[in-house]
């Protein structure tokens, strides 16, 4: 009980610690890249047999030139987060630090990964369950899965991570906002109200789940025997490569399953428990039960987009990647649908105050005579 607490206090003090976190990470990988730098052995972006090659931006890059950028950027990082974690910086200065750190935070989590943090997402609980009981058993174990070229782009991710959240707070921080919950002392903008959340929350919902339909048609089309979007050759070798056709059809189905619980973000039983969870029903549902998965997968799917836009589209076989550019609008929608679900249920904040219950409670009325039936609250 007390780790939970002390877990949960940690967490809640994200925006003290995020801008140092930020900085470790960037002193760790600049230290990394001066080692590259030097000659030294794991550059995660050198020459790599084909089976293990990534859709990195950076694949193939020159260690003599890539490496020592990574050491500087990495260096220049380190003295960042900590003057932003600090708060300082004069007035002047606070945008080009807002445009440093955001630019980290683009680069290293949507620019430079490829589709595996989607396909890790996807796949984590079969990961676990392959690590344990070798189940299914095509790979020699996790490590011809998990090996650095593509683990080094899940440390990539997480740096990216860490300096969207030391910018955030560093703007909130200097803004005059609340850093927790973001509220300023000036009224929120209409946008924000729990009613035109929810209009709009709607749209970003059709959105998502309209742009994952090219992928989920596609594949499930290609299991079945139809090759939609691709020849008759291509069909031929993904019936002959075992496995390939039972991927393409599990992301799919994935993938639509996921489309069920986006709706969720803009409809009741995505707050309080429907009768069907029986031991739950009728209860609240937390709100970063829905936030952090989705959340997640939204920002995972925009670098997949992106790499999608690299590759070449081949004549005859535009289904192998054009479903995969409509990522982008895809992961942007999701994010947009689940800001939406966020200031929809968010209540006061318990650091700031801002937000009253009754606010709280005039917004959920307002929410529900909207359609949303989503109890707010902190």
């Amino acid at each position: 009980m007390r780790t939970s607490r002390w877990i949960f206090r940690w967490w809640g003090a994200w925006p003290t610690w995020t801008g140092y976190a930020a900085a470790a990470w960037s002193l760790l990988y600049g230290a990394l890249g001066l080692f590259w730098a030097m000659g030294g052995s794991g550059y995660p972006f050198g020459p790599v047999d084909e089976d293990h090659l990534s859709g990195s931006v950076l694949e193939g890059a020159d260690v003599g030139v890539t490496a020592p950028a990574m050491a500087a950027v990495g260096a220049a990082g380190a003295v960042l987060g900590v003057v932003m974690a600090r708060g300082r910086g004069r007035p002047a200065l606070r945008n080009a630090l807002l445009g440093l750190a955001w630019a980290q935070a683009v680069t290293f989590a949507l620019v430079i990964p490829d589709y595996f943090l989607i396909a890790f997402v996807a796949l984590a609980p079969l990961l676990v369950v392959f690590a344990f009981t070798g189940v299914p058993g095509a790979q020699g174990g996790v490590g011809d899965i998990l090996y650095w070229h593509r683990v080094n782009l899940l440390v990539l991710f997480a740096g990216g991570v860490l300096w969207a959240a030391t910018a955030l707070a560093y703007q909130r921080r200097t803004g005059g906002a609340c850093v927790h919950c973001g509220r300023g002392d000036r009224p929120a903008a209409h946008w924000t109200s729990p009613g035109s959340a929810l209009r709009w929350g709607r749209w970003a919902v059709w959105v998502a789940c309209a742009a994952s339909l090219p992928y989920e048609v596609t594949r499930v089309a290609w299991y079945f025997g139809w090759p939609l979007g691709i020849t008759e050759d291509f069909e031929r070798m993904m019936q002959d490569t075992p496995g390939m056709l039972e991927a393409g059809l599990g992301f799919a189905i994935a993938s639509l399953l996921g489309g069920v619980l986006t709706h969720g973000l803009v409809h009741r039983w995505g707050a309080v428990y429907p009768r069907w969870i029986w031991f739950k029903a009728g209860k609240r549902v937390p709100p970063a039960l829905a936030i952090v998965p989705a959340s997640v997968v939204a920002v995972a799917l925009v670098p997949a987009g992106l790499m999608n836009l690299r590759v070449d589209l081949e004549p005859g076989l535009w289904a192998v990647s054009l479903p995969g550019v409509i990522f982008v609008a895809w992961g942007a929608a999701l994010g947009a649908a689940t800001l939406s679900y966020h200031l929809r249920r968010r209540g006061a904040c318990r650091r700031c105050g801002r937000g009253t219950a009754e606010r709280a409670g005039r917004d959920d009325r307002a929410g529900d005579e909207a359609g949303a039936g989503v109890a707010v609250g902190p």
